[in-house]
């Protein structure tokens, strides 16, 4: 069940070009939230909307949440300082389940899909699982969390330019790594989220993925992040990626 908590900014750190970390103190919604789910912020008087943003981890009564600036809503929440407060409502959606990944999983992030791959990944050390992580950026100037990533467990990185770690994407390493896993999960756009089903598929390991749409309600009122999912009987049904994932099992998914 969600909870609206009115949540104090700890820190605010810009990790790059656009992207900030906001930690918060949310000690209601820390505690219950899980890997992969998402919460959903009012970010100032003229946005009506709030913006759903991934959580990155949540431990300890906080909250540490990723995002990239992309209009006056997180621009707005860009400029928050220590002390402010923020109206958060969480945690929202069905996150992933780490149990199902086996011991071996590898866990994929692309750009501002990595965040919610820490605490999984994390989640998923924590269980007696040897995760391991491969992340995907446009450029060395957007790499974000390295380093937090190399702190819990053997972490590949990729930058479509080469300018940073290895050239090409998350899909080259995947596949190098899926003759043992047990499971694979990831976050990020949607075509690499199809390359990685398709290579899951192919190598017979279960897949989960979660999904990116615009969000308006967060909690299924609204159509505006509907996606075309697969019934049992083979036709299309349409869920709601607030509601019914943002995870998802890849099979699910009509690509």
């Amino acid at each position: 069940m969600s909870i609206q908590e009115i949540c104090r900014v700890a820190r605010n750190e810009q990790l790059g070009d656009g992207l900030y970390r906001l930690v918060l103190d949310a000690p209601q919604i820390a505690a219950a939230a899980q890997c992969g789910q998402f919460v959903h912020i009012a970010c100032g008087e003229g946005n009506m909307l709030r913006r759903p943003i991934s959580i990155c981890l949540a431990e300890n009564g906080a909250l540490h949440i990723v995002f990239q600036v992309k209009g006056s809503g997180t621009e707005w929440l860009a400029s928050r300082k220590e002390g402010d407060t923020l109206d958060v409502l969480g945690p929202l959606g069905h996150g992933f389940n780490v149990a199902a990944l086996g011991a071996k999983p590898v866990f994929l992030g692309g750009g501002i899909g990595v965040p919610p791959m820490l605490q999984t990944a994390k989640c998923a050390k924590a269980a007696g699982a040897a995760p391991r992580a491969v992340l995907g950026f446009r450029n060395q100037g957007a790499v974000i969390l390295e380093d937090e990533f190399r702190a819990v467990c053997e972490t590949f990185v990729t930058t479509d330019d080469g300018s940073y770690a290895r050239h090409g994407f998350v899909t080259d390493v995947l596949k190098e790594l899926v003759a043992d896993a047990t499971g694979v999960a990831a976050c990020g756009p949607k075509p690499m989220l199809k390359a990685i089903a398709a290579l899951a598929k192919d190598a017979g390991l279960p897949c989960q993925v979660s999904m990116e749409e615009r969000m308006g309600c967060g909690i299924g009122a609204c159509l505006v992040c509907a996606c075309a999912l697969k019934a049992e009987n083979g036709e299309t049904r349409y869920g709601h990626v607030c509601k019914d994932g943002p995870v998802f099992n890849a099979e699910e998914v009509e690509w």
